[in-house]
């Protein structure tokens, strides 16, 4: 175990004393429509002895009063410009510019988002970290869902947040970072919909940075995710953010998802598509029993998938009854993501086509560094 992570694991709740009379900490929170999730995440941080003068919420089109909920508590609150296209990266940006302009003393930035509730004695003993490591620029600890008991879809979510503590090559959305190794790479990407964290991670560590994962508890996530269109949305949204990171955006990023697409692409495209045209080949030679088989070994090989992922799953802990739906569901998230992938080339090339017809359109242009963008405060 690093040093790093033995004084995390030794933070207690006397810290927060510590961190309220520091000025170098600081928490960004992005949302939409989060509602009391949002009040909840904004109380966990000031409960944690964050001033409210070095919290910023960073609002993205709410219609649920979470501005208002925002203001109320004492926070910061940033309107994104939403005439723009929306990045969780743009709204982190803006966030950390807004902090950094109203508390230049700020060096170390907690980021996390609105649905979520950060654990008390996280950033004094994040800080703590940061400290005894001059190297260390991203940290993260342990997420856990709210109500794994409500869904399969929360246990599993839960079970996604467990990572072994360490060196590792990224952070996830909820982690806290040096300000100045941060922006020492340019800050997040704001191009990229989805995987701009993993990216980012990439560029610090190429510049010699280290991104820490640790065993400490640093919030809790609130999924409440309870239906499977919830689901559905959320694996096509995802492969969709994947194959755009891995087709067209950044070199630095493109190998984070590669495999991912790859899989999806083999798996719920690669795999049903040979079966249905060997067995139509077949049909056509006048085979129809061969044919038939030969469409059904496609499904075979799909049903194998599953049975090895769901073995996966409980070898990780799962109960029968979870493990078996990990496993179809991590089976369908491919096709989910195939859905995900066609949208995304043919919003490539709807835009392709829209910026030769009018080359003064862009998608999306990208702010100098260190501007506030246009945002509304």
């Amino acid at each position: 175990m690093s040093p790093e992570a033995s004084i995390l694991i030794g933070a207690h709740d006397a810290q927060r004393d510590v961190l309220a009379s520091r000025n170098d900490v600081g928490v960004v929170v992005i949302g939409r429509n989060e509602g009391e999730r949002l009040v909840r995440c904004l109380r966990s941080i000031l409960a944690a002895g964050t001033p409210a003068g070095r919290v910023v919420y960073v609002d993205s089109g709410s219609t649920d009063g979470s501005v208002e909920a925002a203001g109320a508590l004492g926070t910061s609150v940033i309107s994104l410009d939403m005439s723009m296209p929306f990045t969780a990266a743009r709204a982190r940006n803006r966030g950390l510019d807004a902090l950094l302009a109203a508390v230049p003393e700020v060096s170390l930035v907690q980021f996390i988002d609105g649905d979520c509730e950060l654990e008390a004695g996280w950033l004094a003993a994040a800080a703590e970290a940061f400290a005894h490591s001059d190297a260390l620029a991203a940290l993260c600890g342990d997420l856990r869902e709210r109500r794994p008991e409500a869904s399969v879809y929360n246990r599993l979510a839960d079970m996604e947040w467990k990572r072994p503590a360490g060196d590792v090559r990224h952070c996830g959305g909820i982690f806290a970072a040096r300000c100045m190794a941060f922006r020492s790479v340019g800050g997040f990407d704001e191009r990229i919909a989805a995987g701009e964290e993993p990216e980012l991670c990439e560029r610090l560590r190429a510049a010699g940075w280290k991104v820490q994962k640790t065993n400490v508890a640093m919030a809790t996530h609130d999924l409440a995710m309870t239906r499977f269109a919830q689901w559905w949305t959320r694996a096509v949204r995802g492969g969709y953010g994947a194959s755009k990171l891995t087709l067209f955006g950044p070199q630095s990023g493109r190998r984070i998802f590669r495999s991912q697409v790859r899989s999806a692409v083999i798996w719920a495209a690669g795999v049903p598509m040979a079966g249905v045209a060997g067995g139509a080949f077949l049909l056509m030679l006048g085979q129809p029993t061969t044919g038939v088989a030969a469409a059904m070994a496609s499904l075979t090989l799909l049903g194998l998938q599953s049975f090895r992922l769901a073995a996966g799953g409980a070898r990780a802990g799962l109960s029968t009854a979870d493990a078996t739906c990990f496993g179809l569901l991590s089976m369908l998230a491919k096709f989910a993501a195939i859905q995900g992938l066609i949208q995304c080339l043919a919003d490539h090339v709807s835009v392709t086509r829209r910026d030769i017809a009018s080359p003064k359109l862009r998608r999306f242009d990208k702010p100098a560094a260190g501007t506030a963008g246009g945002e509304r405060a």
